[in-house]
């Protein structure tokens, strides 16, 4: 998320107060108030009432502790309730996003709107040049646009002299870029679960807060405070989440119950050479280039709507499943939790037989400020193990590529990024599938985020400075 938003704070503010309560052993007691707490704090401001605003933290709060809308068999079952139940449970669920339906009501479909602006001008381009003939005078002389007729072409918009037709979209569909998420007959938004490919921005897109992440976040606390041998396996970019040393960020972790902190980009080593030496073979048996696998949207993208592209996508593990096998086969008996900045990574995580949970950066912040642990004030006198630049730089959009590169560094390849993957960039991809050629590069990095995973969606800090802490504790290398 690149700005402050409100939607951002409440989210935050009911993680923390989660975790406050989950090491205060307070949460059976205290959890039912959350949502008197929040509604209070937002009367007048957001809903149509203080009754409403309260369920919609009340739905919001389930999703956090790991549960959809589905699971409500009873509206009478409080949040006490499914903490128990979500306390109770080993916390795998099939379940990533839900869709708060009672805070997903505001949004017009996506059309264009003429307001008020409209001088009812005599040379009425609009009119003219409607293709659909979906725009007639009002009795005041001022243009209306028939919802009926309109395709949503656009040219009214361009046309108007005085730029008073505005188009109005519905934020998560525009944001989504396979098409996933649609209103239902009732108007409120549903997320086709076949063809989502859990890149998380139409969670970020939404004004109302009304999509929200399946945590597994109680079911991590209670490992903390029951398990004294966890691993926490760090995706590269924590580094860029925190203005704290590196070694600062690492003794927080163990000061959270970890008891090993494994770097992902120890996995992010073998990746590299295992790709390299994948896409020579493909070089050499006449295929023009391949892709890289790391970004689990990207591979989900593939395999459910370019399907045309998987014979050149890389079959390589990402850095994530590297270090995992390495943590279970050195220490077989301790659960493994990857944080990192990523919805997809949840299902990759589940999907995973070395991998016990997954946490996002976010949930890790929050974790931190409940558990009143200042990372900055953290010693940083950690024992870090020694990996080089290129691994520790996957995280930033060119740096997978520049690894691949360098490891082929008796090639001549030549490398391309896509950098953030929306629509066109899968047409684009779609297009180098079926010509078998991609404007002659040899190995593509595909990145869901643009930035790379430093600026993911599930991050706890703004894409400009994660990107700053980051070149605190990592060099830049040449992309």
């Amino acid at each position: 998320m690149a700005f402050v938003n409100n939607v951002q704070i409440i989210r935050r503010d009911l993680l923390t107060r989660i975790a406050e309560m989950v090491k205060e052993d307070s949460l059976l007691q205290e959890i039912d108030r959350l949502p008197i707490e929040i509604a209070r704090r937002i009367r007048n401001n957001e809903r149509c009432c203080y009754h409403k605003a309260k369920a919609v933290v009340k739905y919001k709060v389930m999703g956090l502790l790991g549960f959809g809308l589905e699971d409500e068999t009873d509206e009478l079952d409080t949040l006490a309730h499914y903490a128990n139940c979500a306390l109770a449970n080993e916390g795998k669920s099939d379940k990533f996003l839900v869709v708060v339906h009672e805070a997903c009501t505001s949004c017009v479909k996506s059309n264009y709107i003429i307001t008020n602006l409209c001088k009812g001008c005599i040379a009425q381009p609009c009119i003219n040049n409607c293709p659909k003939k979906a725009i007639s005078r009002t009795c005041t002389g001022q243009a209306q646009i028939n919802p009926e007729l309109c395709v949503n072409c656009g040219i009214c918009q361009s046309l108007c002299p005085y730029h008073s037709i505005i188009y109005m979209p519905v934020p998560c569909e525009e944001s989504c870029p396979i098409g996933a998420i649609k209103k239902d007959k009732n108007g409120a938004e549903k997320i086709d679960k076949e063809n989502c490919i859990l890149c998380g921005k139409c969670v970020n897109a939404c004004p109302f807060g009304s999509i929200i992440e399946v945590t597994e976040l109680i079911h991590i606390m209670k490992l903390l405070l029951n398990n004294k041998n966890c691993t926490a396996i760090v995706a590269p970019a924590i580094f860029g989440q925190f203005n704290a040393k590196k070694g600062s960020i690492i003794n927080a972790l163990k000061k959270l119950g970890f008891a090993h902190v494994v770097e992902v980009a120890e996995g992010a080593r073998d990746t590299t050479i295992q790709e390299s030496r994948e896409l020579v073979s493909k070089k050499n048996t006449g295929q023009n280039f391949m892709t890289s696998s790391c970004c689990p949207v990207w591979v989900n993208a593939a395999r459910k709507h370019v399907q045309e592209m998987m014979p050149f996508v890389s079959e390589t593990p990402s850095p994530m499943a590297f270090t995992a096998k390495k943590c279970k086969e050195e220490l077989p008996d301790s659960p493994v939790v990857f944080i990192g900045p990523c919805v997809a990574k949840r299902k990759e995580g589940r999907e995973n037989i070395n991998i016990n949970h997954v946490m996002t950066f976010e949930e890790l912040s929050c974790l931190l400020n409940g558990w009143k642990i200042p990372v900055a004030e953290c010693d940083d006198d950690a024992s870090l193990r020694n990996i080089d630049d290129y691994s520790l730089n996957y995280c930033v959009a060119g740096g997978v590529s520049s690894a691949v590169r360098n490891e082929c560094s008796n090639s001549s390849i030549v490398v391309k990024t896509i950098n953030g993957l929306d629509k066109k960039q899968l047409r684009l991809l779609s297009v180098y599938a079926k010509a078998k050629n991609a404007d002659n590069a040899d190995f593509i990095e595909v990145m869901s985020c643009e930035g790379g995973c430093i600026a993911g969606p599930c991050s706890s800090e703004f894409p400009r400075e994660a990107r700053k802490y980051f070149r605190q504790n990592v060099p830049e290398i040449n992309f």
